[in-house]
Parts: C-alpha cells; structure tokens; sequence
C-alpha cells in the first residue's frame, strides 16, 4: 500500500491493545473509547468480513481451516500444530484491518482491540511507541476467565466429539500463544501489562491509560499535549 513511515504517521490517532485470550482487552478498549469518546474497532468483530474478503493466496491457512471440519480443528491436532497454522496467529487477514483504519476519519482517535495485533505487525505503524500494550493473563488470571465463560452445552467446542479434549486442546494453544505474544514484545522493547486475578477492571483500565499516556480529563477526541 505504501511505506511504513507514511503508514504510521496516517495511523497517529490509533491506540493499540493486543495480548492473550482473556486478558480483557475488550472491556479495556471500551471503557477507554467511551471515558474519551473515541471509536473502537474490535478485530474480532471483523473476522468474518475478512475471511470472505481473503482468497486463497493471500490466506492459504485460513482457508485450509475454512475446509476441515470441527474434530479436525480442534481434537485430532496437537496445540502445537494448531498454533503453528492458526491463521489469525500467522498475520493473515492483517493488512485488511490496516485497510479498514485507513478508510477511518483522523477524528476522532480509534482504539484497536484483540489477539490478531501481534506486536511485530503492529510495530512498523506505531507513530509514538507508547500507543500500543499487549495485555499479558497470568495463568490464574487466564483459568478464571475460562471458567467465567464456560457453559456446558454452549460453545464450538461442543459441536466437536470430544468437547473436553477439544478445550484442553485450545487452553493450551492459547497459553503458549500468550508466552510467544510475551517474548516478542519484550524482544520488540514494547509494552506489556501482567493481568492478574487481583487486578479490578478499574485498575487495568487505568494502567493501560497510563501506558497511552492519557490524562482522564481529556476528553478530545484527537492526538495532542497528554496523547502524544
């Protein structure tokens, strides 16, 4: 599309919040886009539009997912195997959420949220190094929000034969995709924030507004002294 310094400075007004599955980036991205009145963009909501927007060239592991069918997603594959071709880890489908940012007014700022945001993508279009975090669940952080989600009977993981192998097998998948997202930002001299279960919703919130460099009284809804 273009180069990558004329990437980030068109991308100035965007605040990144990537990190493992329930680190609670979504409440985060929120409660952050509602104190400012800034627009959110959740990736996940997207991921359906981008799978039909990506051909098979472009996506060759999405669509390799597309074609198996649920035992072969979720129960006959190991986690490694499973996060080595997950396609949302391996960066398909980013550059449409590039695209899609780039057809967002300047104003006002947007908040990114979800896992897709892996730091090394993320990276080339920071403007400011501080306006992206990776949220990082702790173990016990990781199984109570698991197990806040979980209902019997409900999930894709019961459309599976073996919906308990199934989710052992996704728990895992998940945990090393947390270590892997880890390591590369602190390799990439990125933020991170540790969730864990003493933390309050409150005060993640307000850790991540400190990492954005935010005052809470500024309610503008564009870059400037205090969002820089």
């Amino acid at each position: 599309m273009t180069d990558a310094a004329e990437l980030a400075a068109r991308l100035r007004h965007v605040f990144w919040i990537g990190g493992g599955s329930g680190a609670g980036k979504s409440t985060v991205a929120r409660r952050l886009a509602d104190r400012y009145g800034w627009r959110l963009y959740a990736t996940d909501d997207v991921m359906r539009d981008h799978a039909d927007r990506a051909t098979p060239e472009e996506a060759p592991f999405l669509h390799e997912f597309i074609a198996m069918d649920m035992d072969e997603r979720w129960v006959n594959r190991s986690p490694e195997v499973m996060l080595e071709t997950f396609h949302w880890f391996r960066g398909e489908g980013f550059g449409l959420i590039v695209e899609d940012l780039l057809r967002l007014p300047p104003e006002p700022c947007v908040i990114v949220e979800g896992f897709r945001l892996l730091p090394h993508l993320v990276r080339p279009l920071l403007d400011a190094p501080q306006h992206a975090v990776w949220l990082i669940p702790t173990p016990d952080f990781r199984q109570a929000a698991i197990r806040s989600r979980s209902v019997p009977g409900e999930g894709f993981v019961w459309r599976t034969s073996d919906p308990a192998r199934a989710g052992r097998n996704l728990a895992e998948r998940d945990r090393m995709f947390t270590t892997r997202i880890e390591e590369e930002a602190e390799r990439l001299r990125l933020r991170t924030v540790e969730v864990d279960t003493t933390m309050t919703e409150d005060d993640l919130t307000e850790r991540v507004a400190r990492v954005f460099r935010l005052r809470r009284d500024d309610s503008r809804g564009r870059s400037g002294p205090g969002l820089t």
